[in-house]
């Protein structure tokens, strides 16, 4: 959005339902929002063309789908130069056990959100996927107690 167009409270109403559910017909946002449909879409078109909204998925039951064990785990490297840094990088975020993964200013380096089926998975994942890779100095392992909030 340009400087000119803000993010209004009627915009975060918008986002706000469609987080909750991304399938919501515009007639049905409109009526949540307090808005008519054709105004309502014209506001969700602009949200998407301003790149606020950047997709819409379907939200997935990760226990069901046999990977209910979330591993938070940090990562301190030892190494400084840009070549080992992008192929740890490219290597971690081409797992797909790994669904989120950040580089962070100070320490730990890095931080991922990992899933699998269980502790046993979960095992040799960081044996053979994550320990061996160069630059990798220590893992630290919190699995997930509980999700007390998520917002996709």
């Amino acid at each position: 959005m340009s400087n000119k167009s803000k993010v209004d409270q009627v915009d975060r109403d918008i986002l706000y339902h469609l987080q909750q559910d991304g399938r919501l017909t515009n007639v049905e946002l409109a009526r949540r929002v307090g808005l008519t449909p054709p105004p309502c879409l014209r506001r969700v078109k602009r949200l998407e063309e301003a790149g606020i909204i950047t997709g819409y998925r379907a939200r997935v039951n990760h226990e069901a789908a046999g990977r209910g064990l979330e591993v938070l785990v940090s990562i301190e490297v030892s190494v400084s130069d840009l070549k080992t840094l992008e192929g740890l990088e490219s290597t971690i975020a081409a797992y797909e056990e790994v669904v989120e993964f950040r580089r962070a200013f100070g320490t730990p380096d890095y931080h991922l959100r990992v899933l699998v089926a269980d502790y046993a998975a979960y095992e040799a994942f960081q044996t053979n996927k994550i320990i061996g890779i160069p630059g990798v100095a220590r893992v630290i392992s919190q699995p997930t107690m509980k999700k007390i909030k998520v917002i996709d």
